[in-house]
Order: structure tokens, then sequence, then C-alpha cells
């Protein structure tokens, strides 16, 4: 019986002990999409991103590297340095210009034709590379975040070549 009794004193013991330490944030990878997009008089696509900070803890976002394909057309590449402090469970954008590929700017073309009754699919894939917050604490080096997203791109009435 005073066995029994020692070991369950142990054990709520170190379980106690175990509830003193710091408590631990989760962290989770971001979701990126396309807030807003405007076709430049030259042709270029100007792409405002949205990072939303899935994380229970705030994180400091420094680059993504990813691709984006519109309809089943050819991937174009995504590529931006930054630095965004994103708090918890918040968002942010950050800009990007882009030249697209003939087949994605004829496939805008004909979304842009139906007016605001158009609509463009498209892929977003790529990393982020970020810091969560307790890891800026002690030095830690960034980390890359993996994102996947489908979403689709419609003209906005009024604006003349924007898209959200």
């Amino acid at each position: 019986m005073k066995r029994l009794l020692r070991c369950i004193a142990l054990v709520a013991l170190a379980a106690g002990l175990a509830a003193c330490g710091p408590p631990r944030k989760s962290v989770f990878p971001p979701t990126v999409t396309i807030q807003q997009m405007s076709v430049r008089p030259d042709g270029q696509w100007h792409l405002v991103l949205r990072i939303q900070n899935n994380s229970y803890t705030g994180m400091t976002f420094h680059s993504i590297d990813g691709t984006l394909q519109v309809a089943d057309g050819i991937p174009v590449r995504l590529h931006a340095d930054f630095k965004r402090d994103i708090p918890a469970l918040s968002g942010d954008v950050t800009t990007l210009d882009i030249l697209p590929t003939p087949a994605m700017a004829k496939a805008l073309a004909a979304v842009a034709a139906k007016g605001s009754a158009g609509s463009l699919a498209y892929r977003i894939s790529g990393s982020t590379n970020a810091t969560p917050e307790r890891e800026k604490e002690t030095k830690e080096k960034p980390r890359d975040f993996d994102f996947h997203g489908n979403d689709w791109l419609s003209p906005v009435p009024g604006i003349p070549n924007t898209y959200r």
C-alpha cells in the first residue's frame, strides 16, 4: 500500500513540475492567397499577396518562394524578400510583380470580357520563410513553411484591369 501511495505521489509531483514550464504556443503553416491583382499597361501583373498567420504565436515572415498557375497553364515563379511581423491568427500583405505567360494573359482577357460574371481559377503553392516568436528569443534559424491553395479571381466592378 505504501508503495502505491509513493508511486501516486511521484506521478503527481512529476505532473506538477511539468506544468510549471512555459506554455508552448502551436505553430501552423500560413495561408497565402491573392488579395488583389491588377494588370499594368506594360502587361505585368501586380499581385497583392495576403499572408495569413494561422499560428497561436506571432511570426516574422522573411520571404516567399513559390509558383502561380492560372487555369491549366504553365506556372510562373513567385519570389519576394520582405520583413513582416504578423501577430497570432492575423494577416498582412506583400506585393509582387510577375510577367504572365501568353496563355495566362489570354485566359485573363477572356474573363475580363465576361465582366463581373467571369472568374478565373488559380493555384498558388510554395513556401514562406518565417521565424516564430519563441524561436526569435532562442536565436534559432528561420524555417520554411509550405502552403498550397486554390481560389478564383474575378473582375472588380468599376475598376478596370483589377481582379479579386
